[in-house]
């Protein structure tokens, strides 16, 4: 059968290998990169697509007929209409929880780079300030200790709880937001407790969002909540950049209610020259790699090559709806 994989570089810039695919579908032709205007063109004929950002609708099903299964080369599969699809008898599947260590440890890298700031420290000594120091150490902005320390986590899925297992590592304890709290009632402890958004909002002294983007939690990153947040909150989105009203958020930065805010995602991707945290204060951006450690990597391309290979089989597996 013929394969098109659509965004190669973003998953593999050259450290990994995709052979496993390529056992399992050898006619698969990969592409570096796809938008939705060159997608027409290099969909001709396929009758499998491995996709991650380009959009697979009506429109596309309509035009190749010839589709019978989509690859969602990621954990989330927003960009495919799974209805439209179903419809077609087309096969959908995804790749859950491959990256949960990976992100949860970015999780931890910002938020250290705020605690520690060892980055600003680094480039300071480069700078030369150490050697012009009168004494025998300096630091640029306040130190601060995690131990002690109450985190937030908003989502419970398999990041929230990683972050949270960290989170107690460190000393900290963690109050947990989830809309379905009974399901998790073994992981209550004397140092995580499951609670209402605005006892989460209230109590935290750092936020971490680990949830889907969804009608309710799109744009709750806003003026109107974080006012409801303790002075000076560290907020952290490694979830979607679509969490964040990013022009509420880069005013209350300016204001100095939040004390700084990092993220791996941003609301348009790849990040609009416009956007207001480009100029907000005390923001910590990274481009979208929380989920691309080169583990992380490899056991996507071994997850979507077993996907497929079900698939063949008849024995579907990762199938979403």
């Amino acid at each position: 059968m013929k394969a098109v994989y659509l965004e190669k570089d973003a998953v593999n810039p050259g450290d990994v290998s995709f052979q496993p695919l390529c056992d399992v579908v050898p006619d698969t032709t990969f592409y570096d990169n796809t938008d939705e205007n060159d997608k027409w063109a290099k969909l001709e004929g396929a009758e499998i697509v491995f996709t991650n950002k380009v959009v697979m609708d009506e429109k596309v099903f309509e035009k190749f007929p010839m589709i019978r299964y989509i690859g969602v080369c990621a954990t989330g599969y927003n960009v495919v209409d799974t209805k439209a699809a179903r419809a077609r008898g087309i096969t959908v599947t995804n790749v859950p929880a491959y990256s949960t260590e990976s992100v949860a440890q970015h999780t931890f890298a910002l938020l250290l780079e705020i605690a520690s700031m060892p980055g600003i420290h680094d480039r300071s000594v480069k700078a030369g300030d150490w050697v012009k120091s009168k004494t025998f150490c300096y630091w640029k902005d306040t130190v601060i200790e995690l131990s002690g320390k109450t985190m937030g986590i908003f989502g419970f899925g398999n990041i929230g709880k990683r972050v949270a297992q960290i989170a107690n590592a460190f000393g900290m304890n963690v109050l947990v937001y989830t809309a379905h709290p009974d399901k998790y009632k073994n992981h209550a402890s004397d140092r995580l407790k499951f609670v209402d958004c605005k006892t989460l909002y209230a109590e935290s002294d750092v936020i971490s969002f680990h949830c889907p983007q969804t009608e309710e939690t799109a744009g709750i990153i806003n003026s109107e909540n974080i006012n409801k947040m303790k002075q000076g909150v560290i907020i952290i989105n490694v979830s979607r950049g679509g969490l964040a009203n990013e022009a509420e958020l880069a005013i209350e930065l300016e204001r100095g209610r939040v004390r700084a805010y990092a993220a791996d995602v941003v609301k348009s991707e790849p990040m609009a020259a416009d956007n207001p945290l480009l100029k907000a204060p005390n923001t910590i951006i990274t481009p979208h790699i929380a989920w691309a450690s080169r583990e992380a990597r490899m056991r996507l391309i071994d997850v979507i090559a077993g996907n497929v290979d079900g698939w063949l089989k008849g024995k579907s597996v990762n199938v979403v709806d």
